[in-house]
Parts: C-alpha cells; sequence; structure tokens
C-alpha cells in the first residue's frame, strides 16, 4: 500500500464501478496455506466496527462509526446485508460487505487489515466477495472507491472485471478532514 499523504485533498473524488455479467469476472485466487473466508451472521455492533476500525482507519472511513449503534445494527441484520471476514490461520484479517437489493449486489465495504497488505489477499478476498455476490440471481454487482481509499483498490477492481460507469466530484467532506 502507498501511504496516505497526510494532508486532506481538497475534492473527494468518488469511482463507481460494475459488472453487469458474470463472465467479466476474473477471478484471482490465492493458494497460501490457512487463508480462508467465511460469513458471520449479523455480526454484533462491536465485532463490525472492530473489523471497520482495522480496515479503514487509517483511510479515514468514518461513516459506520458515527452512524447511532441501533442504525448500524438495523444496516447489518437487513435482508440482502452479509459480511464475510477473511482468516489467516485463525486471525481475521480483513471482510467485505454486501448488500443485495432487488437484482443487483453492491460490494458495499471491503478490505484488508494493514499487516495482510502485499500478499495478494486483497484480490482474493475480493474475488470471494464477487463470486458470492453472482451466486445469487442478479443482474449487477457494483461497488464504488474514493481517492481516500487504499491505492490499490481502484486497479483491483478493474483486474477482476469490473468498468466505470460514473465519476463525481465534491468538495472534501468534513468528517474525512
Amino acid at each position: 500500500m502507498t501511504a496516505l499523504n497526510h494532508s486532506t485533498p481538497e475534492l473527494l473524488v468518488t469511482t463507481y464501478l460494475h459488472m453487469t455479467r458474470r463472465d467479466q469476472f476474473v477471478p484471482a485466487y490465492t493458494k497460501l496455506a490457512g487463508v480462508r473466508v467465511e460469513q458471520t451472521a449479523a455480526p454484533s455492533v462491536e465485532a463490525y466496527r472492530f473489523l471497520y476500525r482495522s480496515v479503514g482507519e487509517h483511510l479515514r472511513w468514518r461513516d459506520r462509526l458515527i452512524m447511532p449503534d441501533g442504525e448500524l445494527e438495523a444496516a447489518l441484520a437487513r435482508p440482502g446485508t452479509s459480511v464475510h471476514v477473511l482468516y489467516v490461520e485463525d486471525e481475521a484479517a480483513g471482510y467485505v460487505e454486501l448488500t443485495r437489493e432487488g437484482r443487483e449486489t453492491e460490494i458495499a465495504y471491503f478490505g484488508l487489515f494493514a499487516a495482510y497488505k502485499g500478499k495478494g489477499l486483497g484480490k482474493h478476498l475480493l474475488s470471494y466477495g464477487i463470486e458470492r455476490a453472482w451466486q445469487d440471481e442478479i443482474d449487477r454487482v457494483w461497488v464504488h472507491t474514493c481517492n481516500l481509499d487504499d491505492a490499490h483498490a481502484l486497479e483491483n477492481y478493474i483486474k477482476r472485471g469490473f468498468r466505470v460507469y460514473k465519476v463525481h466530484r465534491c468538495p472534501m467532506p468534513e468528517r474525512y478532514q
């Protein structure tokens, strides 16, 4: 991972990507021993925030930290939402959160803990999430990333078969500064 510049950019640039056919998916799984992904059954707010913080604290992820507990609990328990944790041996190493609505699934949150970056686990976890999304009868898998996310995020999405369909620029929200 490339270290973030300590100054916050003036603009938040959000890139939206999607895959509209399963045959666009280009999986890339690791062969490292001891790697597995497990779906959690509606994790507690505390367990979820541990995952969220571990992945996103250095990336200035704030949304789920400032969300009231009851609202977050309801979001995690909503039908169509699932959280899948990547483990290396018995240690959590990252997670992917999928949210299905109608005939599309969003990769709502995705990332690795800092200690597990640079080992091919990001493409593995993303491949798992995409594969899991396409197991349902859907027409589209989509994701968004921004200039505050990991430097390799956009490249990983494109290499897995996602295509950019929209880029949005706005002033940097205060919560990310």
